[in-house]
């Protein structure tokens, strides 16, 4: 089997990891100036897109026909689901209109069939300086987007548009204080809380003194920023079943902290924080190296059990972590009393790698209301030696207690392409999770450039296994467009004589690959197209004579 997969990255540990604050601080500010290029006649391909049995792909940054934009970038994604109306989701991410210029606004698509099909209007405020988009909804369906951006002082601050309900567009945005990047959670609970927003990320990139912030009356307006204590960063806010704040980070001199508050949303008063818990996480939050050099791994992630069983209260706290040995793996502690103690970390991603040579990274976490525990990461294990990835899921109905095996979910990425002038990918994924299923915004470069997907990941609790055995036969190519060729990613249940037909647009077969029999798991063939012109094809992969997969090449 041949594997000529580009540039070969040797994935040693980076001991640096193991610092929070690293010697630089990546800077968000425009290094480019704005430049207009309009949509109209841009160059186009057909959007990348994946139907498993029990996962699906959608690309969600498209043009008005569903196309794929060329020679674009959108990474960073944040989801939103309404509460009223699950079939209407938002998505924000970084958008550039081009991978050579670093100047980004806020990217924004709106669906209304639960995920089908996305609609990518232009961005809030064209020709704003905007990163880092937070979004979420309130109990009534309204959505938020918190935006960063630069003002006339040249520092760091946030508005919040708002979208109202059933709306696929965004108001004027509100002053909102803050920073970098305002982690943003609304209390969508019962009590006189109900609607409040909180937002906090990180203290030393903000307008104003402490960095946290908080909105009391829905929005409207927001109060002057206040301090945490020991000033975590890097995490994310959730609010419990009972209207409690919960906060995560990075500590400021390594490890991890919790802070609960139980009385968050008290109009006139300053907010306290009754519990500071330092967690052991087995090492430090990754950052900066690797699969991602200019960005984090993955940020502390917190979630609540709010299943009203005998799970109901616990806490989970996940992050991409980074020790003396292993430069990321990803962990899970568990609260079972609120999250005054916690339990000693376990490792979720269950590959053998005792030297530490994977990456498992942007590890994401979410609390179905039934109480099933969804992650999902990047993992570099069937392709060692380099940083090209795959997405992984693994899910817990028991509490935390037991784990489904690791699925891999996608076809493998190559996160160093298409970066617009960063060196990175983003920070993170977002995920949320239903009764039925784990749904996630993520990036990656299927076609060759950063994009963003949107996936819809269904547990079959039924079997004990997480996503079932008929789609452990999977198949992709990358790059996808590309030039002189590209590598098939199939995976395989069990060993099978493989066959790669190759189809013109006209449905001519131009070309047949029949490499033999390949192992069960993960394998790669490349296809040299050197000698075939420019334009669409088709492509189809039999295992055994069975149809496991076909799909779309573009070459340009």
């Amino acid at each position: 089997m041949k594997n000529t997969m580009g540039c070969l990255f040797l994935a040693f540990p980076i001991f640096l990891l193991a610092q929070n604050d690293p010697p630089f601080e990546y800077d968000e500010s425009p290094d480019d100036p704005y430049h207009y290029i309009p949509r109209a006649g841009r160059a186009t391909s057909p959007p990348y897109r994946l139907d498993g049995t029990l996962f699906s792909i959608r690309q969600v940054n498209v043009d008005d026909a569903g196309q794929n934009i060329l020679g674009d970038a959108a990474n960073e994604p944040s989801l939103v689901i309404d509460p009223t109306n699950p079939d209407r989701m938002a998505i924000g991410w970084r958008q550039f209109d081009t991978i050579a210029n670093n100047f980004r606004q806020a990217g924004y698509a709106f669906t209304f069939d639960a995920g089908e099909n996305w609609h990518f209007p232009e961005p809030i405020e064209a020709g704003v300086f905007r990163s880092d988009p937070v979004l979420d909804a309130d109990s009534e369906g309204n959505f938020y987007y918190n935006s960063l951006t630069i003002d006339a002082n040249n520092e760091y601050v946030c508005q919040v548009f708002k979208s109202e309900a059933g709306s696929n567009t965004w108001g004027t945005g509100v002053d909102a204080h803050g920073g970098d990047k305002q982690w943003m959670t609304i209390d969508r609970t019962d009590g006189a809380t109900n609607g409040n927003i909180y937002a906090f990320w990180k203290t030393n990139i903000s307008s104003c003194i402490g960095g946290f912030t908080r909105s009391l009356d829905h929005g409207e307006t927001y109060l002057p920023c206040e301090q945490l204590i020991d000033d975590p960063t890097r995490g994310t806010l959730v609010v419990s079943p009972t209207g409690e704040l919960f906060a995560c980070g990075g500590g400021p001199s390594g490890g991890f902290i919790v802070l609960k508050s139980d009385d968050p949303g008290i109009m006139g008063q300053s907010l306290t924080w009754n519990l500071v818990q330092q967690v052991n996480m087995g090492g430090n939050l990754a950052i900066y190296d690797g699969p991602n050099p200019s960005g984090m791994l993955g940020q502390a992630w917190i979630d609540v059990d709010n299943s009203g069983g005998t799970t109901q209260g616990n806490v989970y706290l996940l992050a991409t972590v980074a020790d003396i040995i292993d430069p990321a793996n990803i962990k899970l502690s568990r609260s079972t009393d609120g999250g005054l103690t916690w339990e000693d970390p376990i490792r979720i991603n269950d590959d053998q790698d005792p030297d530490g040579l994977n990456w498992q990274w942007f590890g994401s976490l979410s609390v179905a209301p039934n109480g099933r525990i969804d992650v999902t990461w990047f993992d570099t294990r069937d392709n060692p030696g380099t940083y090209l990835s795959r997405l992984y899921y693994s899910y817990s109905a028991d509490g935390g207690h037991t784990w489904s095996a690791n699925e891999a979910l996608s076809e493998a990425f190559d996160p160093h392409l298409g970066w617009p002038q960063q060196q990175k990918i983003g920070d993170y994924n977002h995920q949320r999770s239903d009764n039925v299923a784990a749904h996630l915004a993520w990036a990656a470069t299927f076609n060759g450039e950063e994009d963003v997907y949107y996936s819809h990941i269904m547990p079959d609790i039924s079997s004990g296994t997480s996503l079932v055995e008929s789609h452990k036969n999977t198949v992709g190519c990358s790059p996808n467009p590309f030039s002189s060729g590209t590598n098939f990613h199939f995976s395989l249940q069990k060993a099978a004589n493989i066959r790669l037909d190759i189809f013109d647009s006209q449905g001519h077969q131009i070309e047949s690959i029949q490499p033999g029999e390949q192992p069960a798991g993960s394998n790669t063939e490349y296809w040299e197209s050197n000698e075939v012109r420019a334009g669409l094809y088709f492509y189809q992969l039999l295992a055994d004579g069975v149809l496991i997969g076909d799909g779309k090449l573009l070459k340009i």
